[in-house]
């Protein structure tokens, strides 16, 4: 498996040390609960190399004008596109993501949109007032980025991210965690292969030391981090002794409220593969806080069970399953202890699932889907983040209920409407689109995570964008000329 995954050596520039400041660990195949690799921890000697890597290739990435820089990303594109069956073995070795479910093409869709957008960056021009004289503001990328990648979806994680600060002429220094180090690597490689000057980006395998280092670098000009509210509060804390900018796209806990006139097949299907398929249920905008209506719960419930029942949950390298393990052990045994507890304090009842891995999946860290109904708004389980493949579904009698339970959360990433009523849905200024507190919001499905659609949160799921031009300018600093006649 070891050739499988490649080297976790850092990508500094060009060069692959062969020893880093921290040392190695052992990486556990989450399937098997058995040691398949070994993975070179960086630390802030990494980080110093790779940053001093990144001024130098900024300058020559920004050097080649934007139709060269276009021509790489899309060249980038083509090979994570060809690279796809590799790229599926390594998610799935290195996380547990199963192999049917392919997350090569909307990370190649965002590689290929970002790459369209880096010959398009222009400014504007004005008169100002009071001089005889014009002015044009010049949108220029900010030097070098630090990017902070979650563990739980790195190649999507890194298109989203990395590679809209390329598109906008920067260079990266892109920390994946130790957890989950292989695709970050694979992707650094292609980026040198597709014809990125040297430095341009630069992959560091790291945890906290690195990320801290990171941060604090005086040549770093700008942190996206994604992952969850308590680390983002360190990250908070290290930018702003540093004066630095940040992007967040944090946790979530994502309403998904079912009305009487849904299509009830439709909204149990998505309800239950998004939440407990997807990422086997780590993901930020799952929607695992589903509210159905007083009228069809009962029904909705039956139909969640019943779909959930069918998933096949097994090795991640079965093209047949669709859910694989957690990410690691520690993992699953707080997400039992979630479970645990809900049994005792949700005041709802477990209707699916609530089990380790059985049989021949004992020995990796898989935890069963698992349905909880009739739970308690104000419970823990309602209100936390679970980031397991666990379902919490409750009641409600009328609009202006569920939209003061749905709004009433600390976080605000996304949202879900199931109905056929699209003036209650996003029609009227008083819509349910316009009154839910969240960054996104989807009506009758799932959000596509499009490349040419802003993504991001609003209260603790975090600030900034990405996605669309918003996300471009994320990477982006203004400058104004003046010209005096």
């Amino acid at each position: 498996m070891l050739d499988v995954l490649g080297s976790s050596s850092p990508l500094i520039g060009s060069d692959r040390p062969s020893f880093t400041s921290l040392g190695a660990r052992e990486h556990i195949n989450p399937a098997t609960g058995k040691a398949q690799a070994s993975v070179m921890v960086s630390g802030k000697a990494e980080i110093d190399a790779a940053v001093a890597a990144a001024v130098a290739g900024q300058r020559a990435w920004a050097e080649m004008g934007p139709e060269k820089r276009r021509d790489c990303l899309l060249r980038l594109a083509d090979l994570v596109e060809q690279d796809a069956e590799h790229m599926a073995t390594m998610i799935a070795l290195e996380g547990g993501t199963p192999i049917s479910l392919k997350g090569t093409p909307q990370a190649v869709a965002w590689i290929r949109y970002y790459a369209g957008w880096a010959d398009k960056i222009e400014g504007t021009c004005s008169e100002p007032f009071g001089i005889n004289g014009f002015a044009y503001a010049r949108h220029e990328p900010i030097g070098v980025i630090g990017v902070i990648i979650p563990w739980n979806s790195p190649l999507i994680a890194t298109a989203m991210t990395a590679v809209l600060a390329l598109a906008a002429g920067n260079a990266v220094v892109l920390k994946p965690p130790t957890q989950t180090p292989f695709v970050a690597l694979r992707i650094g490689e292609l980026a040198l292969e597709a014809g990125l000057p040297v430095g341009a980006l630069n992959v560091v395998p790291g945890d906290a030391v690195a990320g801290e280092a990171l941060i604090a670098h005086p040549a770093v000009g700008k942190v996206s981090f994604t992952g969850g509210e308590s680390v983002a509060r360190a990250v908070m804390h290290t930018a702003a002794e540093h004066l630095k900018p940040l992007a967040l796209e944090l946790g979530g806990k994502s309403a998904n409220i079912i009305f009487p006139d849904a299509d009830l097949d439709k909204a149990a299907t998505m309800s239950a593969t998004c939440s407990l398929v997807a990422l086997s249920g780590q993901g930020c905008v799952l929607p695992t806080r589903v509210y159905a209506h007083d009228a069809i719960f009962d029904e909705f419930v039956d139909r969640v069970r019943g779909t959930a029942q069918q998933f096949t949950m097994g090795d991640p390298l079965d093209p047949a399953t669709l859910i694989g393990p957690v990410i690691h052990e520690a993992a699953a045994q707080r997400i039992m202890g979630v479970i645990e507890k809900a049994k005792v304090e949700s005041g709802g009842r477990l209707v699916a699932g609530g089990r380790r891995g059985q049989g021949a999946l004992a020995a990796g860290s898989y935890v069963e889907p698992t349905i909880f109904a009739d739970v308690a708004h104000d419970s823990n389980l309602a209100r936390e983040e679970v980031f397991g493949p666990v379902l919490t579904i409750m009641r409600f009698k009328d609009d202006e209920e569920v939209i003061a339970k749905a709004n009433d959360s600390r976080f605000g990433l996304g949202a879900y409407v199931h109905t056929r009523d699209l003036s209650r849905a996003h029609s009227l200024a008083h819509s349910l689109a316009a009154r839910l507190q969240v960054g996104c919001v989807a009506v009758n499905g799932m959000l596509p995570m499009s490349p040419n659609q802003p993504f991001g949160g609003v209260k603790q799921s975090g600030f900034g964008r990405e996605g669309g031009r918003p996300g471009l300018e994320e990477f982006m600093q203004i400058k104004q000329v003046l010209m005096h006649l």
